[in-house]
């Protein structure tokens, strides 16, 4: 727990993670605190100093001294990220926290790398149960002695308002815990946040970003529940239709909160999209500094491969996490360490040798090497892909080599988190086989292997399918 000084304003807020790795800044929404979005950031701090701030007025900061405006807030959330980082941040808001994330996208950009808002309120204007509901509490509340009634009459009938707030904010087969469900509802209840509730109700009506999205080009994730009777589905409607290359993602069974309603999907696209590395299968698992480093570095050096062609950060970063490395002596073969579980490759550093299969792939039984692959090039993904018999032979070359190696079953799990990462990949080693492929039947038939017609008929069942 820390607090800043922010333009005159104490921010208190929970961290998680490393404070030399990226800021990912977490703002809640309305009537909340810094826990609304606390599903996230174990998950968030394997590759960012995760900090969830409580908003002036909730949780445990101060309230704001001015009255409260969206920009007000956002302007807050831009001078945090100016004291605290040297480069741009990523951004994770829920509800009004998804509005002041916007909000500070469209005013300062280059202070923001990326953006993922959950349950986002756009237009400002809430459900209509909603705001049958919370409109005459908010107008009571407005007030000193209104706040005191609202709260000395709300302990008599909490029973029935909590009834009527779960229906509205959860899904009717919600995965929220009752213990989860309580602390949300324990900092709606918060005594003397009742001015600050009033005034952000009034100031997302104030601040409708119809007809401003469009101009953002910031990356932005948009998660909303189906069944979220809060902020209405209409707002992803605006969303949709402003910004036609969003990454928006609607989710059954969930309403205003699916970061609570639907924990596992949810983590796996704000991994995917934020390239969050994921070296088990357990998403939460930590990652220190130094595999941290590692996975940096791996990607970086993705850039300049062929299997991380046309990969952006996030997806080349995602990528690194999921390869293996190996470090092989001279002249050692590759596919027999490798047999049981094979694996595409990527030449890190040396070289591999392909040679002729030494099974007999043509009448000369004696091997013939075809080619040497050099750092950036990729081999074996034919092999992984229908686990058939190598076409050539890998050999580590005079020098040995460093190799990353990427399995089936990773492979797969890539693809189902992350469509649009796992398209990019199929369709870089579909390039990488039509290429290196015909490649070696010319040396197949330049060495004299086979004949044209064995050639053509090895071929067919090769690619057959």
């Amino acid at each position: 727990m820390a607090i800043y000084e922010v333009l005159g304003q104490s921010i208190n807020t929970v961290e998680m993670g490393s404070p030399n790795r990226q800021k990912a800044i977490l703002i809640h929404g309305w009537s909340s605190s810094s826990y609304a979005l606390q599903p996230l950031m174990e998950l968030l701090s394997k590759r960012y100093h995760v900090i969830a701030i409580d908003l002036p007025g909730y949780g445990k900061s101060e309230d704001l001294k001015e009255r409260v405006t969206i920009k007000r807030y956002a302007d807050l959330v831009a001078e945090l990220i100016r004291q605290i980082s040297n480069g741009p941040v990523i951004l994770v808001g829920h509800s009004m926290g998804g509005m002041t994330s916007l909000t500070a996208v469209i005013h300062t950009p280059e202070l923001i790398e990326r953006v993922v808002c959950i349950s986002p309120t756009i237009t400002g204007v809430l459900s209509t149960t909603t705001n049958l509901l919370i409109a005459p509490i908010n107008f009571i509340e407005s007030t000193r002695v209104g706040g005191f009634i609202i709260y000395s009459g709300e302990a008599l009938i909490r029973g029935i308002t909590d009834r009527m707030m779960r229906g509205i904010s959860f899904a009717d087969r919600t995965k929220i815990t009752d213990d989860e469900y309580h602390v949300l509802r324990n900092d709606a209840r918060q005594r003397r946040g009742g001015r600050t509730r009033a005034e952000c109700f009034t100031a997302m009506r104030n601040n409708n970003l119809s007809g401003k999205l469009s101009s953002i080009r910031t990356p932005i994730l948009f998660i909303w529940g189906a069944e979220d009777n809060t902020v209405p589905l209409r707002d992803a409607g605006v969303v949709a239709e402003e910004m036609f290359d969003a990454d928006l993602r609607i989710l059954p069974n969930a309403g205003h909160w699916p970061q609570f309603e639907a924990k596992q999907i949810v983590q796996k696209f704000v991994a995917s999209f934020l390239g969050v590395p994921v070296l088990t299968d357990n998403l939460n698992e930590p990652v220190g500094d130094a595999e941290l480093a590692k996975v940096r570095e791996t990607a970086q050096f993705l850039g300049v491969s062929s299997i991380g062609e046309n990969l952006n950060e996030n997806e080349k970063f995602r990528l690194a996490s999921q390869l293996n490395q190996y470090v092989f002596p001279p002249f050692r073969s590759i596919y027999q360490e490798n047999s049981d579980d094979p694996e595409l490759f990527v030449v890190q550093a040396g070289t591999i040798e392909a040679w002729t299969n030494t099974n007999g792939v043509g009448r000369n039984q004696q091997p013939q090497r075809l080619s040497e692959l050099r750092p950036g090039d990729m081999t074996g993904e034919l092999a992984m892909i229908d686990h058939k018999t190598p076409i050539a032979e890998l050999i580590s070359g005079s020098e040995g080599a460093v190799i990353l190696g990427l399995n089936r079953a990773r492979l797969l799990a890539l693809a189902e988190d992350d469509p649009e990462l796992g398209s990019k990949l199929m369709w870089n080693l579909t390039n990488n086989i039509t290429n290196l492929t015909r490649q070696t039947f010319e040396q197949l038939e330049k060495a004299g292997a086979r004949s044209r017609l064995e050639l053509e008929v090895f071929k067919q069942e090769r690619f057959r399918k």
